[in-house]
């Protein structure tokens, strides 16, 4: 060997082996390369929670496929196009306006293997008679892990744009659409266009206009912001010639990229936007000139003329829908952040011992457990609504808006967490790490920030009185189990927050408005705390073992416990570095 072969360091008077160990590149794999739905016990646990025993028989070995996939080529394709995101081609050789997406090898190879992965789960859950949603929502969950771009690639608005389309497009228009679905040929190719210059939140002040042309009509104008722009199909708000300049004036209406005819529709796309993160997915400026659309609506009102004037209202309402999924990309990042600390934690060494073995470290890491627990049983208890362990199938109206404050402002929180958990390293793009942050801060804007969150669980409380099965839901998860503290504290904070409520409605005008944050956190809080607690119940029943209600206990006491004047300083014991090893073991399985 000559002295090339050797790094200078190596030749260093104090470099010893031990320390060289430190800095070994291979030792600090991380997540990339493991089955994330095999290490992952929460989810295997949340499955089986959710899941009859022959759903998931059928579901599980799926899951497994796709936790290798998502842990291997698809985190590896998402770094890549990260590096190399979409480009637009604006123009052909002759000068036309084509506005064609370009996407990078990676990005096509991958949405190709997660579309073929999900509908091979989707055909043998129905082969079976079983519904998919589930299962599906958890590979969504493990996507989210690898690249929430791509999550909103594959799902941004097609659950809308399908509902709408079922119910309002004129026939020939909802049997093209719809087969184009059925046939897979359109499945990720879809967008909803709702933000404009003059507003962004403030969708009554949108400017695009819609002029009536035949059977159909003709869109004009500009949206600032469309993620997924280089889609085939989209659900635009517009407001008609003739309808007021408000929020009542604003209606739904289809956009495809062809024309009937077969000719390019008027569907300009401006430039992408250059995007802190979520690279993945292409976001531009849409402009539509003369664009045919189709209004998806109702009756007409007397007040609006050619829609029933809840153009607006429908949105929001399908777009809580959409909350959920957005806080299932907050859930993703969380996770990932957790995982990639705990294996930084465990392999690198400082002052004598590995870092996982700091009492500090240790308190950090378990917050950080138990934080990504809670988060999971908030956003898979929306999707488990009408599911079996649900003992009252009540629509939640609130607890979505809930959860994606909560868990949203999680995953950027775990993403910094993780950053200084690797230190300098973190800071580095070659780092899994500084993406985590760039991509989770968008999970706050995206269907709307804390704020249009808090607004719409006032108007939930106010008009459909949404707090009353919200406080029903909680009161049945805490029941199920009386026998130790946990769950009489749990029970104590559902009682507080069913008082705060009462409070906040006695209060007037801006003052009330302010409080709804605080409001809305306390609710997220509990709603965390209980789901907790009833999980844990059913782990300890069913399974005799006692992970969940460590858990339980840790959330409770840090969230909904009243630490006195000292703050908890003084209380002897700390469950959550006592029983680190089984905190973990029942988060990881390090492989």
């Amino acid at each position: 060997m000559s002295d090339y072969d050797v790094e200078a360091v190596d030749r260093l008077p104090f470099a010893t082996p031990a320390k060289s160990e430190r800095y070994r590149t291979e030792n600090y794999q991380g997540a990339v390369g493991l089955n994330w739905y095999r290490t992952d016990p929460t989810l295997q646990l949340t499955m089986a929670y959710y899941l009859q025993p022959d759903e998931l028989a059928v579901a599980e070995p799926h899951l497994d496929r796709i936790g290798a996939l998502m842990g291997g080529p698809v985190t590896r394709w998402a770094e890549e196009t990260d590096r190399n995101p979409p480009r637009l081609e604006r123009y052909d050789r002759w000068g036309h306006d084509v506005s064609r997406v370009v996407q990078p090898t990676s990005f096509t190879e991958s949405k190709r293997a997660v579309l073929a992965a999900q509908q091979a789960l989707k055909d043998d859950m129905r082969r079976a008679g079983l519904n998919p949603t589930m299962p599906l929502f958890a590979a969504n969950y493990l996507l989210n892990q690898a690249d929430i771009g791509m999550g909103c690639a594959l799902g941004t608005g097609g659950g809308m744009v399908k509902s709408l389309v079922a119910a309002y497009a004129p026939a020939d228009v909802r049997d093209y659409v719809l087969g184009k679905f059925e046939s897979g040929e359109w499945e990720g190719e879809t967008a909803q266009l709702l933000t404009e210059r003059t507003g962004g939140s403030d969708l009554g002040a949108l400017e695009t206009t819609a002029t009536r042309h035949g059977d159909a009509w003709r869109l004009n104008g500009f949206k600032w912001f469309a993620s997924n722009c280089d889609g085939q199909v989209f659900v635009v708000l517009a407001k008609p010639e003739g309808a007021p300049d408000s929020s009542r004036g604003v209606a739904n209406f289809l956009v495809l990229r062809t024309r009937r005819d077969g000719s390019r529709n008027g569907v300009r796309i401006r430039r992408l936007k250059d995007k802190l993160g979520t690279r993945s997915v292409a976001s531009g400026e849409v402009e539509f000139v003369d664009a045919e659309a189709f209004l998806l609506t109702g009756e007409p009102s007397s007040d609006t003329g050619s829609h029933d004037g809840k153009g607006l209202a429908r949105m929001m309402e399908l777009t809580n829908a959409a909350r959920l999924g957005i806080a299932l990309f907050g859930l993703g990042n969380a996770r990932r952040a957790l995982v990639e600390s705990l294996c930084y934690a465990r392999q690198r060494r400082a002052f004598g011992d590995a870092l996982i073995d700091k009492p500090l470290m240790r308190r950090k890491l378990a917050e950080m457990i138990v934080d990504v627990e809670a988060a999971q049983a908030m956003v898979f208890d929306g999707v488990g609504l009408a599911n079996h362990r649900q003992p009252r199938a009540v629509r939640q109206r609130i607890a979505v808006p809930i959860t994606k404050l909560k868990v949203c402002r999680l995953g950027i929180t775990m993403a910094s967490d993780a950053i200084e958990i690797h230190g300098g390293n973190g800071y580095i793009e070659t780092w899994p790490v500084a993406r985590l942050l760039r991509d989770a801060q968008v999970n706050t804007i995206w269907e709307g920030p804390d704020n249009i969150l808090c607004l719409d669980v006032r108007r939930g409380m106010e008009r459909m009185q949404g707090h009353q099965p919200l406080l029903e839901r909680l009161h049945d998860a805490v029941s199920v189990s009386d026998d130790d503290d946990t769950p009489r504290l749990v029970r104590r904070r559902v009682d507080d927050l069913d008082a705060a409520i009462t409070a906040w409605s006695k209060l007037d005008g801006a003052v009330a408005e302010a409080r709804l944050f605080p409001l809305t956190r306390f609710m997220g809080d509990v709603y965390a705390g209980a789901l907790l607690t009833e999980r844990a119940a059913w782990v300890r029943e069913t399974r005799g073992a006692e992970h969940d209600a460590l858990v339980a206990r840790l959330y409770a006491q840090r969230y909904l416990a009243d630490h006195g004047p000292l703050r908890g300083i003084d209380v002897e014991g700390d469950g959550a570095i006592e029983r680190f090893d089984e905190l973990v073991d029942g988060t990881l399985v390090w492989s």
